[in-house]
């Protein structure tokens, strides 16, 4: 399983840019402080067992959000890329992705060996898994699936 993560090359990060410039403005308002957009850009090779590269183009900063881990937006460029089955219950976090673009296929199960339910996924949609489940996203078109992705730690 993949975990480690890399930063795109200058020309990967005009190619993100563009894309995105085209679909939606990534564009951060922080109520008492200046505006900005990506803090930095991530690049996950075969991401938790996936296929292909997914980008992630993390929006925050660790102090900007009171008790999150990842305010980012996922980019599955391809039909060809997938992040692969994971859990946030070791970390004590919930996600919730949120569809800004692009179609693809949501998956989750309740542990490693039990049946795996699959969902499509549509511009609009919202997922949220929390607690020892897994789950997986993949693309299932031609065109790039851009998730928000929202990890917020579960209270103590």
């Amino acid at each position: 399983m993949n975990k480690k993560r890399t930063t795109p090359s200058p020309s990967e990060i005009d190619h993100l840019d563009s894309l995105l410039q085209e679909i939606i403005q990534a564009e951060v308002y922080h109520l008492g402080s200046y505006n900005h957009s990506v803090k930095r850009y991530d690049k996950r090779i075969n991401m938790y067992g996936g296929t292909g590269i997914v980008y992630l183009l993390q929006m925050f900063e660790e102090s900007e959000l009171v008790n999150n881990r990842i305010g980012a937006y996922m980019i599955l460029p391809t039909a060809d890329d997938s992040c692969g089955f994971h859990t946030h219950g070791t970390r004590k976090e919930q996600e919730i992705y949120l569809i800004v673009h692009g179609q693809g296929k949501y998956l989750e199960k309740d542990d490693w060996e039990s049946e795996v339910r699959t969902y499509p996924l549509n511009k609009g949609n919202l997922t949220t898994v929390r607690g020892d489940a897994f789950h997986a996203v993949k693309n299932t078109s031609d065109e790039p699936l851009i998730i928000f992705v929202l990890t917020t730690n579960e209270p103590e």
